[in-house]
């Protein structure tokens, strides 16, 4: 796995390098430069927008009384995806707008892991289950 990172530490920022020679040479310097900008720009609106969507929809399931172990997952790839829109090129700017896809993501997500991890009840986010109705009394000594 490691040996796995180094190669695509060192072979990606290559790769992006060489295609934004290319994409320079054939449109230009500045338009070239103006792309990436908006490619970034606009992860950055799309990535707040399902972030937001993600954070609405696990606090109803919270609500509900379930577990958003999926949410979490789905907020941690548009993170991810964050970084590689963010870092300039147009191969990570690609991946960073695949996982904004939410269907990729749930593709992802049943890749990795198995469906009871994902759909497993949590006993802290069960509505009302145990709940005990308590009151404290507290007596003071001085007081008739």
């Amino acid at each position: 796995m490691l040996r796995f990172l180094f190669l695509l530490f060192i072979t990606v920022p290559l790769l992006e390098l060489w295609l934004l020679i290319e994409v320079g040479k054939d449109i230009g310097g500045l338009s070239t430069i103006a792309l990436c900008l908006l490619t970034a720009a606009f992860g950055g609106f799309l990535i707040r927008w399902q972030g937001m969507n993600t954070l609405i929809d696990a606090q109803q399931r919270i609500m509900r009384g379930e577990a958003p172990i999926e949410h979490g997952l789905h907020g941690l790839m548009i993170a991810f995806s964050g970084i590689l829109l963010f870092t300039p090129g147009f191969i990570t700017d690609s991946a960073g707008f695949l996982l904004l896809f939410p269907p990729f993501r749930r593709l992802l997500i049943k890749h990795f892991l198995p469906a009871r991890q994902i759909n497993a009840p949590h006993s802290g986010y069960q509505a009302n289950a145990g709940v005990i109705d308590a009151e404290i009394v507290s007596r003071d000594e001085h007081t008739p």
